[in-house]
This record gives C-alpha cells, structure tokens and sequence, in this order.
C-alpha cells in the first residue's frame, strides 16, 4: 500500500480519485457496447442506421431498378442503375451495401 495515499491506491501512486474515475468511465464505456451474440432484431436492425445504406436489384413495371434501403429495411430511393445508387449513397456519406 502507498503510504502517502490517505486512499490507499496502492503502489502505483494513483490517487483514489482518479482510480475511481478511471473505473467509471470504464463502466460508461461498457454500458455504450453491445455483445453481439445476444442481440435483439430491433438492435440489429438499428446498426448502421445512419450510415449503411442497402442496393437491392428489383423488378418494376419498367424493366429492372435498384432500390435503395435504410439498414432498418425502410426504403429511400427507386434509381434506374446500380452506379447511381452507389453513387447517391455515397453523395450523402453513408457506406453502399449490395444486396445480392
């Protein structure tokens, strides 16, 4: 035990303050991440909501189209190629999943 601690942190000179704080914001880490192999549909659904974005080839009245879908399946935009659905996702900073 350091002895010049009144907290008694130990040899490594780290004030109980600090340790204290150390382990708090580990716990707040933590709680922010999700084990993956016990994840519900509705998370799954959320990851990379903001950023992913699906292609899906798609049969219309017209012919073929792409569709473009949010990672929670909702769909965004109809386009007539899958180089301008590529393009459009990456136009607004999300990353282009193909959907095979």
């Amino acid at each position: 035990m350091n002895t010049n601690n009144p907290n008694g942190a130990g040899t490594r000179g780290v004030a109980g303050g600090e340790a204290e704080a150390g382990e708090t914001a580990s716990r707040e880490m933590a709680a922010r991440f999700v084990d993956i192999r016990h994840i519900s549909a509705a998370q799954l659904g959320l990851l990379g909501l903001g950023g992913l974005a699906y292609v899906k080839r798609v049969a219309t009245e017209n012919g073929t189209a792409y569709a473009i879908h949010a990672a929670d399946g909702s769909p965004m935009a109809l386009v007539p190629a899958e180089e301008v659905a590529v393009a459009a996702i990456i136009q607004h900073e999300m990353v282009p999943a193909l959907v095979h």
